[in-house]
């Protein structure tokens, strides 16, 4: 008798277990006025995109169980069909279930409104075909834009950048820029993505001074 009650306890426990609902995805905290973000935290700055730029949308998104993913999405005014240019901003940061931390080589920085930023950039010959797990940041991106018949371009130069709030390195901004390259563009780009760092120093900085010239980042005074 022992033996079944102590089963039964068992297959309760599991039908129950298993009808438990997945924690609750958060919802998006920051405001977007116009052209502008507004973060009161991680980092409390306004991030402003040029007027030639629409905002598509924001969501926030579960990676792997270990972090939580807020992000914003602005691209020039393409109706539908591969977006010209984009920019992707995401607030991200690891769950207290964890001890995670955010690490990066910082081989190269630049100053955005005062904040220092590690970057990189790349060159893409099928940006989306690079994207391969569904879970991923890249994916659920991917998807925002379709849900809105955009695309990320095939050919596509990307600078991604990235800031560390706090001292613990647990939550990070990332902002990505990204445009279309023409056809005839002799920037090297490959499926899985050409360090233009290092192949292409040139076309790295003029990238990278394109990300810069539509955004501005103020600091909140505290």
């Amino acid at each position: 008798m022992r033996r079944l009650a102590t089963a039964l306890l068992v297959v309760a426990c599991n039908v129950a277990c298993a009808r438990k609902p997945a924690p609750a995805t958060p919802a998006v905290e920051r405001e977007v006025k116009g052209q502008t973000i507004v973060s009161n935290q991680l980092p409390a700055a306004d991030l402003t995109v040029s007027d030639d730029f629409r905002y598509v949308g924001s969501q926030v998104v579960d990676l792997y169980g270990v972090a939580d993913a807020e992000q914003h999405i602005f691209t020039t005014p393409d109706t539908s069909g591969p977006v010209s240019r984009v920019y992707w901003f995401q607030f991200e940061h690891y769950l207290p279930t964890n001890s995670h931390t955010y690490s990066y080589r910082a081989d190269r920085t630049v100053d955005v409104g005062g904040l220092q930023f590690i970057y990189d950039v790349q060159g893409f010959s099928n940006y989306g075909g690079a994207v391969r797990d569904p879970r991923s940041d890249g994916a659920a991106v991917v998807a925002l834009l379709a849900k809105h018949h955009l695309a990320v371009p095939l050919r596509f130069g990307r600078v991604r950048m990235f800031h560390l709030p706090t001292a613990d390195h647990r939550s990070e901004l990332m902002i990505i820029y990204g445009e279309a390259l023409p056809a005839q563009s002799r920037i090297p780009v490959s499926a899985d993505g050409v360090s233009l760092d290092t192949e292409d120093p040139a076309a790295a900085k003029l990238l990278l001074q394109h990300a810069l010239q539509g955004l501005t980042l103020r600091q909140h005074v505290r």
